[in-house]
């Protein structure tokens, strides 16, 4: 499997081109997201569907709203596990990731494609290129803007497209943990997902199982280190922190 930035349009993909198509968008930037939203609600046959400013809050979007196309700040999945656990719990969606400059690389277009991504969009992109750049990915289920297209990797003749490694949580277990890392304690982290306390402790069990840790604490230490969990960019953005955005 690999990005295209042209692909054949069969019967299916003009179905799915005259529809008119729900966007939603994870993103920790509030401004961009405004943008997004404004771009996205005034382009005829685009719907903006909302947004959500970090991973467990965007698999709550996806379960809620089920859009059509997910758009993804790069900065925010630089190791692809939310496009792994959201391709793989909704296999109808499409995820698309705004690739800023720190991950304009081959290597992270091939960390995002073999966990499932079908397109890739410069996240400076113009809106002219952000619609038309949904509306190709969403019909032709591969696309990459062409500012990114030489980062593509090449696939050698007869190699086959490298399996999708497993993620080692499970889509809840993964927001169980991210709700840890925040500080909530398993009934704050109850009500959030909409869970009963047993079921946090259950899933709290079974991460410290999965990880090795001790406890808690340990799991998320481990996290961090292994790229499991990252640090949301608007975390970063405190006065006297440097955290370019582009």
């Amino acid at each position: 499997m690999a990005f295209g930035a042209h692909a054949g349009r069969g019967a299916y993909g003009m179905d799915r081109a005259t529809r008119t198509l729900t966007v939603a968008a994870v993103d920790s930037v509030p401004v961009y997201r405004e943008g997004l939203g404004a771009v996205i609600g005034r382009t005829p046959g685009l719907r903006w569907g909302g947004h959500a400013a970090s991973h467990h809050a965007g698999i709550q979007l996806c379960e809620q709203l089920r859009p059509d196309l997910m758009l993804i700040d790069s900065a925010l999945d630089p190791h692809a596990h939310l496009v792994r656990l959201l391709v793989e719990a909704h296999p109808m969606l499409v995820v698309t990731l705004l690739v800023d400059a720190a991950h304009r690389t081959t290597a992270y277009l091939a960390t995002i494609l073999e966990a499932g991504a079908h397109g890739a969009l410069p996240r400076t992109v113009d809106p002219r290129r952000l619609t038309e750049g949904i509306r190709r990915t969403y019909v032709e289920r591969h696309y990459t803007d062409p500012a990114l297209a030489a980062l593509v990797p090449r696939q050698r003749t007869g190699e086959s497209s490298t399996a999708r490694q497993p993620m080692p949580l499970s889509r809840r277990e993964y927001q169980v943990l991210q709700l840890i890392a925040e500080g909530m304690e398993n009934s704050a982290v109850a009500d959030t997902l909409f869970l009963s306390v047993e079921t946090v402790r259950t899933h709290v069990k079974s991460i410290l199982r999965k990880l090795s840790a001790r406890d808690r604490t340990h799991a998320v230490t481990k996290a961090f280190r292994s790229g499991l969990l990252v640090i949301n960019p608007a975390d970063q953005d405190q006065p006297g922190a440097r955290s370019p955005r582009s």
